[in-house]
């Protein structure tokens, strides 16, 4: 009988690439997300019947408990990047990640992976990294034999990072930089889930992965690459701390005044926070080495879904073309 793994955010940006990998590799799969209802398409990801998506809120006992029975191993990529209402830091991925690693031990579950991130740190200034790192030694306090990654800036197709910033490309002619020299080290989407894979495959010995792509790059630089596959000009406007603290504020407030009517999905001061500080690999922890995976550049990822940011989107190739053309 095939073994069954259940994935918490399962049709999620990671999620869902962790999930088609697994299917892939034979597993039955169960994504375990807060709307069943929007993630039908991972059924696509296997044979029928392979892979279903169930309800579970993680904030719930009984329905993280219903989500796991029966399983064989987990795996936890549940993460947000700003609070909004009941959702929020410590809710999500410190309590969240805690109650899932209690109930799959309750569950007799002995295989666990969970996706946190570089920076996860309880001493931090920023409540997201502390969360992160409350639900590292939540899963480890259960879950001893877990393993753990920390991936850097992940990047691909259904990104929320350099979309973002190209969407804004090619509507104004100015971008906001906020910490500039901020050094990140993207890691592609699908790698990240390459190594979850092996890790849910017991190809990986327990503890904490920390996941870097190729290549280290600054804020602006990142910027630059970006500007330069979507082939359009706009200029790096560095915004000071200072400034980037009080536009936050402002916007923090109108999601506080409102209820959350109005989300602050654009900067928080917590993300502000996180700005200040590198994202990348410390060297304290192994990598993609442990799991024989070569790293993806953003070279030979971005062009293949940024292009349709660029001034002629597919037809771009062909007009740059024709101008070589002689008449």
């Amino acid at each position: 009988m095939q073994k069954l793994v259940t994935i918490f955010g399962g049709s999620g940006f990671v999620g869902r690439y962790i999930a088609r990998r697994l299917a892939k590799q034979g597993w039955r799969v169960r994504v375990a997300v807060r709307r069943p209802n929007e993630a039908h398409f991972v059924r696509m990801y296997g044979a029928v019947g392979q892979v279903v998506p169930v309800f579970a809120n993680i904030r719930d006992d009984a329905s993280v408990a219903a989500a796991l029975s029966g399983a064989d191993a987990v795996v936890n990529c549940v993460g947000i990047l700003s609070e909004s209402g009941k959702n929020g830091f410590d809710a999500v991925q410190a309590e969240g990640a805690t109650r899932i690693a209690r109930l799959a031990a309750a569950e007799g579950i002995d295989r666990m992976v969970h996706v946190s991130a570089i920076g996860a740190d309880a001493g931090s200034d920023s409540d997201y990294a502390r969360s992160k790192a409350k639900g590292e030694s939540g899963v480890t306090q259960h879950m001893p034999d877990a393993v753990i990654l920390r991936p850097s800036l992940i990047f691909g197709p259904e990104d929320d990072f350099f979309n973002r910033f190209a969407g804004m490309a090619r509507l104004a002619p100015v971008l906001p930089v906020v910490g500039p020299n901020t050094k990140f080290q993207p890691v592609f989407v699908d790698d990240v889930a390459a190594a979850a894979a092996l890790a849910v495959d017991g190809k990986a010995q327990a503890g904490v992965y920390e996941l870097g792509g190729p290549d280290v790059d600054t804020f602006r630089e990142l910027m630059q690459t970006m500007l330069h596959v979507i082939r359009r000009r706009a200029l790096l406007l560095t915004v000071p701390f200072f400034v980037a603290r009080i536009m936050a504020w402002v916007l923090d407030m109108g999601q506080a005044i409102t209820g959350g009517l109005l989300h602050n999905g654009t900067l928080t001061r917590d993300q502000v926070r996180n700005l200040a500080n590198d994202n990348i690999v410390s060297g304290d922890y192994p990598g993609f080495d442990a799991f024989g995976i070569t790293p993806t550049s953003m070279e030979a990822i971005l062009p293949g879904y940024l292009w349709r940011f660029r001034p002629s989107g597919q037809y771009s190739d062909i007009k740059d073309s024709a101008r070589n053309m002689k008449t």
